[in-house]
């Protein structure tokens, strides 16, 4: 992979090493292209950190459904780029990074030479429209920055990006038939009649504005934009791929060539050139919530020029300033893992507003967001889990800026209940728990937080947790389970419900609001409500209070739990790991079940049928490419076998991540697995968000040092680093002895030094 930086570190002694500056050109180690296959689902676009805009190739446009029934192969594209596809049909701007369900891929541009040719053709037959083969052998990818050679036309496509606008740069050959076609039909998990409506105004020849609103994931989402070309086009063509019953009167003119005002449901276009050979023809597209005017504000605030070179090497630089929030110290292979990891887990949320402030709310109206940055793409069901408690150390005033946008989205929605998933001034409902609680809670227990209202976003997550309308809450309340002949999921709801109970009640408690904490922690206990202590397993109930029959612990479905089966769900009780040790008969037992998990076969049968998980993603019959399980390693050290988790930590995080294409095993959930790696391979974790504590595992890295925004550093030392050295033989803080396998929040924060001794026997 070709690479922007060149740079030869050399650490010393770890002094020297925790005296390194922040500037490190650590863009280098990221390789985007890691979990592209399979699984993975990321994309190798050009983006900045937390960027609006997300701009990538897209190598395919299968549809979402055939003939009325779900296409099971459209699940390869949630992000729009496929690694063993060898075609691209164009480039769009926004994508999401990582997830099982999908949307997006709004205003797919790209560049072509000879006849006009308005559709993309297929894979099989490129020639028969407009996408065009490519190889991996021309492609570079970089944070900020991707380039292609676009074989058909011979044209070198580059790409890159500030926060709200996408910058193109397209090296033509000589033609007189040069085009740059604008596709507003294109889009990810499309289908017929997810375009709802498009509009495209003209302004003069170099400039356009329009928006495209889609009833998709996000049921009622609308994107509007500003498209600006270097280059004067001498014409331009438009055509509406929608049948139409009635179009008025505006037959009267020709609007499929050089028509300033365009309205339609499947809009392509086609802008004309002619062109000398290698020239250069540029194209920003900037995007807003809230109107066309405003895209073309955000444009002129922060691309009014035409500097692509100087806007890669700025979009690099704000990598570097966020990879810089961790230096580590280690192997090549070690730094490529753990930098593209950092550039997955900053990738999203994402920014969600113009640069004057404003955005659309939940309400669908307009507004302006005071004194903090506006976000979207909130994955909480995986996020809550180690992404955000990870902001809370790198990022915290970002963190907090997600929270008040969260607390944004409750005040502006109809239901009144914060972000379960949420999707440009949408949400998407998806999954399960309402986790924002769990991402709030563990923000305000953990640092000094100002400009939020702790009682009122206290509030917030009491009212949500109590909707009884959602999601079957009101048989939680009144069960204290959610039967599963009511919610086929009801099982693992009922946990993960439990576990946000016990976050709402450790701020209940920070905050001194001794009722609520007393409601929440009674609700915290349901999770033994499903645990059959005759079988030894969380176990699915019927509303008549029994367990069900034919109950199977190793099969992912019809057992009452999503993405998981009961040998993982039954672990699933983070916020009382030592209650559900005695409830599973005591520490010995309660080992010999995981260590059981971690070695036993699982056959393919039970999860054939998985869309989001193969067998790469499990050890043994422990699944880490699903969140549920993420916790699960670290567990031991409650039953008092901490060497056993420093030895699956240290083989999860060896066989789950590789530097390569297929380099995740499963999505990476806008940056949980890589959240989950960056922690691990620091050497701690946070086993319960809402907790001020994290629990020990072993490190990976050969030395670290966090940066933290209070100007305080937090060094990582390790002695005796090896690959056989995973023991801890004994551990140090700022040079005393570490009591107890947990690490405070606090003495991070503080900065300071954690010095690890390694070797190769383990210390029980």
């Amino acid at each position: 992979m070709k690479v922007l930086f060149f740079i030869s570190l050399f650490f010393g002694s770890l002094h020297s090493f925790a005296q390194l500056q922040r500037t490190i050109p650590l863009v280098q180690y990221v390789k985007p292209i890691i979990g592209t296959q399979r699984m993975g689902h990321t994309y190798p676009g050009a983006t900045v950190p937390f960027g609006m805009v997300q701009l990538s190739p897209d190598t395919d446009t299968i549809p979402y459904e055939i003939n009325g029934k779900y296409n099971p192969d459209v699940y390869k594209y949630c992000s729009g780029y496929q690694y063993d596809d060898n075609t691209i049909v164009g480039f769009s701007h926004t994508h999401f990074s990582g997830t099982g369900h999908s949307d997006l891929g709004d205003i797919l541009i790209m560049p072509t030479v000879g006849a006009v040719k308005l559709n993309p053709g297929t894979a099989d037959n490129p020639n028969s429209g407009f996408r065009s083969p490519y190889s991996h052998d021309n492609e570079t990818v970089q944070a900020g920055y991707y380039k292609v050679l676009l074989n058909k036309g011979n044209i070198t496509a580059e790409l890159t990006a500030t926060t709200r606008v996408g910058f193109h740069q397209y090296t033509f050959p000589k033609s007189n038939q040069s085009h740059i076609i604008l596709d507003l039909v294109s889009g990810i998990y499309n289908y017929d009649g997810k375009n709802i409506w498009t509009v495209v105004h003209i302004i003069n020849d170099s400039t356009l504005t329009g928006y495209r609103q889609t009833n998709g994931w996000a049921r009622n989402r609308t994107v509007y934009f500003a498209i600006k070309f270097s280059k004067a086009f001498f014409q331009y063509g438009c055509k509406d791929f929608a049948k139409s019953y009635y179009n008025g009167f505006w037959g009267k003119f020709n609007q499929q060539k050089n028509f300033p005002d365009i309205a339609g449901r499947q809009i392509r276009m086609n802008f004309d050139f002619k062109t000398e050979d290698l020239e250069k023809i540029k194209v920003k597209v900037a995007l807003s919530s809230v109107s066309m005017d405003g895209a073309l504000k955000n444009m002129q605030a922060e691309l009014p020029g035409w500097d692509f070179e100087k806007t890669r090497y700025d979009a690099q630089q704000a990598w570097d300033k966020e990879l810089n929030k961790i230096t580590i110290d280690g192997s090549r292979i070690e730094k490529e893992n753990f930098y593209t990891a950092m550039y997955h887990a900053m990738i999203n949320p994402t920014v969600y507003m113009d640069v004057d402030g404003s955005y659309k709310g939940l309400d669908q109206g307009v507004h302006t967001a005071s004194g903090f940055t506006n976000y979207t793409t909130f994955s909480l069901w995986d996020t809550y889990r180690a992404l955000h408690p990870l902001f809370t150390i790198i990022e915290p005033k970002k963190d907090i800026d997600m929270i008040k946008s969260m607390l944004a989205h409750y005040d502006q929605s109809p239901l009144h209940m914060l972000p379960i998933w949420s999707n440009s001034a949408n949400d998407n409902w998806c999954m399960s728990g309402y986790h924002s609680v769990a991402v709030i809670a563990d923000a305000l227990i953990k640092n000094n937080v100002s400009g939020i209202d702790a009682n009122k976003a206290l509030d917030a997550c009491v009212a949500t947790a109590r909707h009884r309308s959602y999601e079957d809450i009101g048989l939680y309340l009144d069960k204290g389970y959610i039967p599963v002949d009511k919610n086929p999921v009801g099982t693992s709801t009922t946990l993960e419900y439990a576990y946000d109970d016990w976050a709402i009640a450790q701020l209940a408690k920070k905050i001194n609001r001794t009722d609520v904490y007393n409601e929440f922690i009674k609700r915290s206990q349901n999770y033994k409500n499903v645990f059959d202590t005759t079988l030894g397993f969380m176990h699915s109930k019927n509303s008549d209070g029994k367990f069900t029959k034919n109950f199977n612990p190793l099969s992912t479905n019809g057992q009452g739990f999503i993405e998981g089966n009961s040998w993982n769900y039954t672990l699933f009780v983070p916020q009382y790991p030592h209650q559900l040790i005695n409830l599973m008969g005591g520490n010995k037992k309660f080992i010999a079940y995981l260590d059981t998990l971690f070695t036993m076969n699982l056959p393919e049968s039970f999860f054939a049928e998985t869309e989001d998980i193969t067998r790469e993603g499990i050890i043994g019959g422990y699944v880490h490419g699903n969140e549920p399980s993420h916790h699960v390693a670290y567990l031991y050290n409650y039953a008092g076998a901490t060497y056993k988790t420093q030895e699956r930590v240290r083989m999860i995080l060896n066989m789950q991540y590789h530097n390569s294409p297929d380099g995740l095993g499963g999505n990476d959930d806008t940056g949980q697995m890589s959240a989950w790696y960056i922690f691990s391979s620091l050497g701690f974790y946070p086993v319960a968000p809402g907790s001020a504590v994290y629990a020990i595992g072993s490190p990976a890295v050969d030395g670290a040092v966090i940066h933290l925004d209070n100007n305080k550093s937090f060094i990582i030392e390790v002695k005796n680093q090896d690959d056989q050295n995973v023991y801890i033989q004994k551990i140090e803080l700022n040079g005393k002895p570490l009591t107890g396998f947990e690490l405070k929040h606090a003495d991070i924060m503080k900065g300071g030094k954690l010095t690890f001794y390694m070797g190769d026997k383990p210390v029980k």
